[in-house]
C-alpha cells in the first residue's frame, strides 16, 4: 500500500463486533447455523403507524431532497413532547434539541465540539467502547474511572476527586448503564451534577435504554443546575425498535446545542424527511405499545437467565436494558476463551465483557434481541455443550 493511513487510526482498533460478525459470517458460509446473542439490535418492528407514515411520506414526489441540519420542526417538537411526558423535562424545541443521525454519531459531534487535543475525558470502565475510541481519534486523553459491582456500578466520586482533574473537559455517563444494566438514580445524578459543576466538566449522559425493562424514566436534565453543565443523548434505536433508522437526539443548553450544530452541519446533510415524520409517529406511541415490547423482553429475560444459570454465572435480576450481564465462575481462567468455546462448539455467540473495559473481564453479556424459540434453542445447544464437556473429562 503506497498511501499510509492517518496516524490517528493507530489509536483505535476495528470495532470488536465488526471483527466478530465477519467470523460468524464465515462460519455460516461453512455450514454452521450460528445464533448471534451478542448485539443489542431489536428484532421487533416499530409500531404499525410508524411504518405506515414512512411509506406514505416516502411515496411523495417532493420528499427526497436535502433536509435541514437541525431537523424538521415537527420532529423537534415531538422529542420535546416525549421528554415532557416521560422524563418531566421541559425543552425548547427550537434551541435545546438537536436531532442526530443516531446517538452514536452524537458522541463524535459532542467530542469534536468540546474536546481539544490533550484534554482529558472521563470514560466509564466498563462502558461503551465508542467513548474511548472517539476520544482517541480526536486527540483527547482517556481517563478511565472505575465502576464496581459492589458500588452498584456507580462512580466513586470521592476517589475521582483525589485525582488531578485540571485537564478534564468532559465526562461520559450512561444510565441505565450498558453493559451492566444498572439503572442509576436521581440521587446519583444529583451527585454527578454537583461534581461536574465543581470541576467545570461537561457531563454527558447517554440514555438510550430507559424504556427497556425499566419503569422509572430518569433524565439527567431534571437535576437543578444540570442545564449549565450537562448534555443528554437519546435514541429511537432501542426504545422504538428503530436501530437501523439511525435517529437520535441531543438535548441541553442552547449554547451547547449551537456548538454541536457547528460540527454536525459540516459532517452530514440532514435526515431523510420521511424518516423524520415517521419518527414523529413513533414518539407518539401510546403506553400499551411500550408495554407489549417489554412483555416480550420479560419472557426472553427468563430464558437468558436460565442460560446464565447453566453457565454458573452470577447476575442481578434487577437489570434494565437489552442484555443480561453475568459474572463468570472463578474456575474459568479466560473469559475470551470461554465465549469462543461456546461459539465454536455450541454455535452460539455471546459477548465477552472485556471489550467494555478491564472491569468487565470476568463478565459476559447476553442479548435479549432474539425470539423465545431462538433463545430456547440457544439454551439447548449450550446445555448439550456443557454435558459433552463433562463427558469428555
Amino acid at each position: 500500500m503506497k498511501v499510509k493511513p492517518a496516524e490517528r487510526t493507530n489509536a483505535v482498533k476495528e470495532y470488536y463486533f465488526s471483527q466478530k460478525l465477519r467470523q460468524i459470517e464465515q462460519m455460516r458460509r461453512n455450514g454452521a447455523d450460528v445464533i448471534n446473542l451478542g448485539i443489542g439490535s431489536p428484532d421487533q418492528p416499530p409500531s404499525e403507524n410508524t411504518i405506515r407514515r414512512l411509506a406514505e411520506e416516502a411515496a411523495k414526489p417532493n420528499a427526497h431532497g436535502y433536509q435541514s441540519y437541525n431537523g424538521i420542526p415537527d420532529l423537534r417538537k415531538a422529542f420535546a413532547g416525549w421528554y415532557k411526558k416521560y422524563f418531566r423535562v421541559e425543552l425548547d424545541p427550537d434551541s435545546e434539541i438537536l436531532p442526530l443521525i443516531g446517538s452514536k454519531e452524537g458522541i463524535m459531534h459532542i467530542s469534536m465540539a468540546f474536546v481539544n487535543p490533550g484534554d482529558e475525558v472521563l470514560v466509564p470502565d466498563p462502558g461503551y467502547p465508542t467513548y474511548s475510541s472517539v476520544t482517541s481519534l480526536i486527540g483527547g486523553n482517556i481517563m478511565y474511572y472505575d465502576l464496581d459491582e459492589n458500588n452498584g456500578w456507580a462512580p466513586d466520586l470521592n476517589r475521582l476527586e483525589s485525582s488531578d482533574l485540571s485537564r478534564v473537559k468532559l465526562m461520559w455517563i450512561n444510565y441505565p448503564h450498558m453493559p451492566t444494566g444498572a439503572k442509576g438514580s436521581m440521587r446519583l445524578f444529583e451527585k454527578l451534577v454537583g461534581f461536574a459543576s465543581k470541576y467545570n466538566i461537561l457531563l454527558c449522559n447517554d440514555n438510550p435504554y430507559s424504556f427497556i425493562l425499566n419503569k422509572e424514566y430518569l433524565s439527567l436534565l431534571t437535576v437543578d443546575g444540570a442545564r449549565e453543565i450537562a448534555l443528554e443523548l437519546n435514541s429511537l434505536s432501542k426504545s422504538h425498535n428503530m436501530a437501523g433508522w439511525r435517529i437520535g437526539m441531543v438535548a441541553g443548553h442552547r449554547e451547547y446545542i449551537s456548538s454541536i450544530l457547528k460540527v454536525k452541519s459540516n459532517m452530514d446533510s440532514g435526515i431523510f424527511r420521511a424518516m423524520q415524520l415517521a419518527a414523529v409517529e413513533a414518539l407518539g406511541n401510546p403506553d400499551p405499545w411500550y408495554d407489549t415490547v417489554n412483555f416480550h423482553y420479560v419472557n426472553r429475560k427468563k430464558i437468558v437467565e436460565s442460560i446464565m444459570d447453566l453457565l454458573n454465572c452470577r447476575y442481578d435480576k434487577n437489570q434494565a436494558g437489552l442484555f443480561v450481564w453475568g459474572k463468570i465462575p472463578d474456575d474459568i481462567t479466560s473469559c475470551e476463551q470461554f465465549v469462543e468455546d461456546i461459539l465454536l462448539k455450541a454455535n452460539v455467540f455471546i459477548t465477552p465483557g472485556f471489550i467494555f473495559g478491564n472491569n468487565g473481564k470476568r463478565y459476559i453479556r447476553i442479548s435479549l434481541c432474539a425470539d423465545e424459540k431462538t433463545l430456547d434453542e440457544s439454551r439447548r445447544r449450550i446445555e448439550s455443550y456443557i454435558q459433552n464437556s463433562i463427558n469428555q473429562k
